[in-house]
């Protein structure tokens, strides 16, 4: 607390009541801002697709707004949560502070969308009254204490203090704190000091790091016990994916094959396909991938064209699929597939668990009736993209996912609450790996006589970088911890889904920034750092349809 007084002596309000205070008027101001634009899209008193689409730059940023306030949401919690606990020192103190009045200004004056697109509050029709009442003395407090030179260049001067580059608390209990340290111990072993080395070469992340995965038990995380898993929640999932990610993102990845797999066959199959499938999937012997996306449909299910005719005992499979990850290797593929030609829509779709045998680099698909070719790529290797071709590629019938067609989708919709927490969370391990090079770098590199981070343009990137993690972090565990007690969390985790990427693009980008014209080199390790944060702004829902999905909620109701 003294570091925060000495640097600000003009930060008079107590940071945590302010953030409650803020909380409210930010719930007031999304209130309006939902009425606002409700009214630009509703057709007697329907939604109206149309409207939607003509109104898009409004819908998606009341996502964007919307996102925001939760974050200040959160942000307020945490300063509770940290200060109840007797553990909101000044670090706490300083990154809530900086978060807090860096949104509420970002809010009044604009939200980047994107790099080029900004949302301001009179866009989306919202009445002069309603921006005023959010322009309250609240508000004007936080932006006067919040972000400032002082506050940041204190928040930097602390970065000497922190545990192995994670800059404050993060709020974790003990047994948290623990498997995340167990995860670092791991990277810091087997996977950091060859990251760089397996993504210039294109590289599998070698089996036996896999291997170790398995006996760590992160493949079975969050599985019941009775079915081989350890019996955690999605918090721990979170913490996880985080550090491995940190890692090196593919690593990080691996477990989400298995997550994705493990929650359609727990949430949809029948008791004996979970029987066989969930212990082989937790103890590491079966790797799965998750095959969904065709040629020219991206994110449009509904216009899936692969068939799947049955044929006695068999489901006999025609049609192609892309952006398919880790097939090569993988031992079953959860397949979204048309069984009934003459539903429309999502209606005719089913998965099926569709077995096949490892391939090689020299046989990749060494099963009738499949094909494939490798799609070279910027980032986020370790596992290989392929584009897939089937050809008559036969299915037992005994594998249709909950043995009935016409549910994959209704299915696949189940898993995408936790497919998006993990993707959040293995963005926050991407920008923490940025950090940790940019702080690194700065510390170590000399330029006119004094060490970078003296800088105070470099020490402020440093900063930022810093508070957003901690913002993108407590949204992302709240999705988390709202999940492991069974409530709704589609938006919370849409949300940190939304603004992790853009987090860690913003701090993979600005890592880069100080390394200079070496971070342009394909030497130092910053390079695939940003190669890899680029990626998360379009998988598991590109950044637009993550907004329309949040819209869509927001005004059906969902506020």
């Amino acid at each position: 607390m003294s570091r925060l007084a000495a640097a600000n002596p003009n930060s008079s309000h107590d940071v945590a009541a302010l953030a409650a205070e803020i909380a409210a008027a930010a719930d007031a101001l999304l209130a309006e801002a939902v009425a606002a634009v409700r009214a630009r899209v509703l057709i007697d008193g329907k939604l109206s697709a149309e409207q939607l689409e003509i109104e898009q730059a409004a819908t998606h940023g009341l996502s964007w707004i919307a996102t925001y306030v939760e974050s200040i949401r959160q942000l307020a919690a945490y300063a509770d949560r940290m200060r109840a606990a007797g553990r909101f020192g000044a670090t706490e103190e300083l990154l809530t502070r900086i978060g807090l009045g860096e949104y509420c200004a970002q809010l009044l004056g604009g939200v980047p969308m994107s790099q080029g697109e900004i949302v301001r509050l009179s866009a989306l029709g919202l009445p002069e009254r309603a921006i005023a009442a959010f322009d309250c003395e609240a508000v004007r407090a936080a932006i006067a204490e919040g972000n400032t030179p002082e506050n940041r260049a204190a928040l930097v001067a602390g970065f000497a203090d922190a545990h192995d580059g994670l800059i404050g608390d993060a709020g974790l209990d003990d047994t948290l704190v623990a498997i995340r340290d167990e995860m670092r111990k791991f990277c810091d072993a087997e996977v950091t000091p060859h990251a760089h080395e397996w993504h210039l070469r294109n590289d599998y992340i070698p089996m036996e790091v896999i291997e170790k995965l398995s006996e760590l038990g992160v493949f079975g995380l969050t599985l019941p016990e009775n079915y081989g898993g350890l019996g955690l929640g999605k918090e721990s999932m979170c913490v996880v994916s985080e550090e491995l990610s940190r890692g090196y993102i593919g690593v990080g990845s691996l477990g989400t094959r298995s997550e994705i797999a493990s929650e359609l066959i727990l949430a949809g199959g029948t008791e004996a396909q979970k029987d066989r499938w969930l212990p082989k999937i937790a103890s590491g012997e079966i790797l799965p991938t998750a095959v969904f996306t065709e040629p020219n449909t991206g994110s449009d299910l509904a216009s899936l064209k692969t068939r799947a005719v049955r044929d006695g005992d068999v489901y006999k499979v025609t049609g192609n699929k892309t952006w398919i990850t880790h097939p090569v290797r993988a031992d079953v593929m959860t397949m979204l597939v048309r069984t009934n030609p003459n539903e429309p829509g999502y209606k005719g779709l089913s998965i099926l668990l569709a077995e096949k045998p490892r391939g090689t680099d020299e046989d990749p698909f060494p099963a009738k009736g499949m094909s494939g070719g490798e799609i070279e790529v910027l980032g986020y290797r370790g596992m290989k993209e392929f584009e897939l071709s089937f050809d008559g590629f036969e299915v037992k019938a005994e594998n249709l996912l909950g043995d009935a067609e016409g549910q994959g989708f209704k299915q696949l919709m189940q898993t995408f609450e936790s497919a998006r927490i993990q993707t959040a969370a293995r963005a926050i391990g991407v920008a923490q790996a940025a950090l940790d090079l940019g702080m690194r770098y700065a510390n170590e590199r000399v330029q006119f006589g004094k060490k970078l981070i003296a800088f105070p343009r470099v020490a402020d990137k440093l900063a930022m970088m810093a508070v957003e993690l901690t913002i993108v972090r407590q949204l992302t565990y709240h999705a988390a911890r709202q999940k492991d007690q069974d409530k709704r969390c589609d938006l919370e985790a849409g949300m940190a889904k939304l603004l992790g990427a853009r987090v860690a693009w913003a701090a993979a980008d600005n890592a880069l920034q100080i390394h200079g014209g070496n971070g342009f080199a394909l030497e130092y390790p910053i390079s695939r750092v940003l190669c890899d944060a680029r990626i998360l702004n379009i998988f598991e829902g590109a950044a637009e349809i993550q907004a329309q999905v949040i819209a869509r909620r927001l005004l059906e109701g969902g506020n």
